[in-house]
C-alpha cells in the first residue's frame, strides 16, 4: 500500500504532466527540504518517559514556513513530511507568503494528564526553539490533531523565556488564545473557509453543470465524517449559512443519520458528554460509521483523517461532490475511480486552507503589534452617522431601526478576519477554475490546484535565480 507521502507525490507529478516546468526544478519543488528528529527526555510520574518528534520544512522559498504541530501515536517522520509538502501548495495557492512546514510528536495526548502535557509540550518546543524550528522570521507553528490554542500558548511562552530580546515573539506561532495575542476567528478558520469553497461552487454555473447540480443551496444534503474542530465548524456554518442539509455525521466510534436533518450543536454536546453516538435519541446510530461514507447524499465532506476513501471504498461514494476538509483523505488509486465516476473533489489544498489564511493574519498582527481595524473604526462610524443624518434630511424620513444599527456598529476584527480570508478563499478558487476549465487536457480540479500551486512556487524559485 502506498504511503500518504507517495500520495501527495504522485499528484505532484501528474500536475506535472501539464506544465513546462524543468525537471530539476520540479525534482527541487517535491523533494522535503529538511526534516530533524528529536527524542527527549521528560520526568513524569517518577520517572524518565523519552518521546520522539519531527519537525519537517518542505520548501523555503517564501520565509518564515508555515504548518501545524500534531500531538499522535500514529504519526511518523513520513506522514509530516506529507503534510508539510501539502502546507507549501496551500500557501501557494491562496497567496500567503510562507513556505511550507509541519511537526508531529509520537504521543497520546489522552494518556497523560495537563499538567504532563504542558511538561512534555515544552521540552518538546526547547528543542524545536534552539534549532530555529520555531521562530517568528523562519518557521511558525500552529494546533493540528492533538493540540490547541492551549498548546500555542505555552510554545510562545518558552520561546519568550529562550529569546526574551525578540520583540517579534509573539508571533513564533499562531493559534494563541485571543487574550495571549492570538486572533478571534482562528479557531474557526478551517471549517470557515471550507463553508465558503462550497458557497463559491455554487456560485459557478459551469461546475454546477459538471454534475448535474442546480445552484439552489436549500435541497442539497451532506453528510461529514469526523465532527473535530474543523468538522464541527464547517458542518455548523454550511447548514447555517448555505442552508444545505446535515443528514450524517460520521465518528470513531460510530455514526448518526437522519435522512430529515442533524442539528449539529445537539449532536456535538451529545457527542461531547457521552463520548459516543450510541443511544442519540434523534438520529439513527449506525456503529460502523465507515457505512456512512457510502450513504445517498449530495455532498460528501471527510473532515478528520487521511486515507478515509481508498480504492476499497471509492466505488461505493454515492455523493457527486466531494470537499476536501481534512488533509489527505482521498488516496492516489481512490481519486482515479472517482473522476471515472464524475465524482467532482474540490482538493484539501484549496477547500482546507482556510486555517493557515487566518494564521497569516495573527502573525501580520503579532508583527504590528495593533488590532485590525484600530485605526479607523471610530472615524468610520462618524461618517456613516453623518451619511444617515444627511440622507434623513434630504428624505424627511428616519432610516429604520435595524439598519441604523448596522451602520453605527461599525466593523468589528472579526469582520474584517472573515472578509479577508472569504477573499482570500474566492480568489484561490477562481484560479484553480480558470486553470481547470482554461486547458480541456487537465482532468480534473484536483490536477488543477497542484498545477497552479507548483508553478507559483516554480516562479517564487525562479525570480531568486534558483
Amino acid at each position: 500500500m502506498n504511503s500518504f507521502l507517495d500520495d501527495t507525490t504522485k499528484f505532484v507529478n501528474k500536475a506535472l504532466r501539464f506544465s513546462d516546468i524543468p525537471p530539476g526544478l520540479a525534482k527541487k519543488i517535491i523533494t522535503c527540504n529538511s526534516t530533524y528528529t528529536v527524542r527527549f527526555g521528560v520526568r513524569l510520574r517518577g520517572e524518565i518517559h523519552t518521546f520522539e518528534g519531527w519537525r519537517s520544512v518542505h520548501s523555503e522559498h517564501m520565509e518564515p514556513t508555515k504548518g501545524g504541530i500534531r500531538f499522535d501515536s500514529a504519526t511518523h517522520v513520513e506522514e509530516v513530511e506529507a503534510l508539510a509538502a501539502l502546507m507549501s501548495y496551500k500557501n501557494a495557492i491562496i497567496n500567503v507568503p510562507f513556505g511550507g512546514s509541519k511537526g508531529g510528536l509520537k504521543i497520546n495526548p489522552n494518556d497523560w494528564d495537563k499538567r504532563e502535557i504542558e511538561k512534555i509540550t515544552r521540552r518538546f518546543a526547547q528543542e524545536l526553539i534552539k534549532r530555529d524550528l520555531i521562530s517568528p522570521s523562519q518557521n511558525v507553528p500552529a494546533p493540528d490533531i492533538g493540540t490547541s490554542s492551549t498548546e500555542m500558548a505555552w510554545i510562545a511562552d518558552e520561546y519568550r523565556k529562550i529569546k526574551p530580546t525578540d520583540i517579534n515573539a509573539s508571533a513564533c506561532v499562531t493559534g494563541k488564545p485571543a487574550n495571549k495575542n492570538g486572533l478571534v476567528g482562528r479557531e474557526e478558520a478551517t471549517g470557515r473557509g471550507v463553508q465558503y469553497i462550497v458557497r463559491e461552487f455554487f456560485r459557478n454555473d459551469e461546475l454546477l453543470k459538471l454534475i448535474k447540480f442546480t445552484p439552489v443551496m436549500e435541497d442539497k444534503t451532506f453528510i461529514i465524517q469526523g465532527l473535530g474542530n474543523v468538522g464541527y465548524h464547517a458542518a455548523k456554518f454550511i447548514s447555517e449559512d448555505n442552508k444545505i442539509k446535515l443528514i450524517g455525521i460520521a465518528e470513531f466510534n460510530g455514526g448518526i443519520f437522519n435522512i430529515e436533518g442533524i442539528n449539529v450543536d445537539h449532536a456535538k454536546e451529545y457527542f461531547l458528554k457521552h463520548g459516543s453516538f450510541k443511544y442519540y435519541p434523534k438520529a439513527t446510530f449506525i456503529k460502523d460509521a465507515s457505512l456512512l461514507l457510502k450513504k445517498q447524499c449530495d455532498i460528501l465532506i471527510p473532515a478528520a483523517r487521511e486515507n478515509v476513501i481508498t480504492e476499497k471504498n471509492a466505488n461505493d461514494i454515492k455523493a457527486k461532490l466531494i470537499v476536501e476538509a481534512a488533509n489527505g483523505p482521498i488516496t492516489y488509486k481512490a481519486h482515479s475511480i472517482l473522476n471515472r465516476k464524475k465524482v467532482f473533489v474540490i482538493p484539501d489544498i484549496l477547500a482546507n486552507s482556510g486555517g493557515v489564511a487566518v494564521s497569516y493574519f495573527e502573525w501580520v498582527k503579532n508583527i504590528r503589534r495593533i488590532r485590525f481595524g484600530r485605526l479607523e473604526k471610530r472615524k468610520n462610524i462618524i461618517q456613516m452617522n453623518n451619511l444617515i443624518e444627511a440622507i434623513e434630511s434630504m428624505t424627511g424620513s428616519s432610516m429604520p431601526a435595524k439598519y441604523k444599527i448596522n451602520f453605527l456598529e461599525g466593523t468589528n476584527e472579526i469582520d474584517l478576519i472573515r472578509s479577508g480570508l472569504d477573499d482570500m478563499m474566492i480568489d484561490g478558487f477562481q484560479e484553480v477554475k480558470k486553470e481547470f476549465l482554461g486547458n480541456k487536457k487537465i482532468p480534473d480540479f484536483r490536477t488543477a490546484a497542484y498545477k497552479v500551486a507548483i508553478e507559483k512556487i516554480a516562479m517564487s524559485y525562479d525570480s531568486i535565480g534558483l
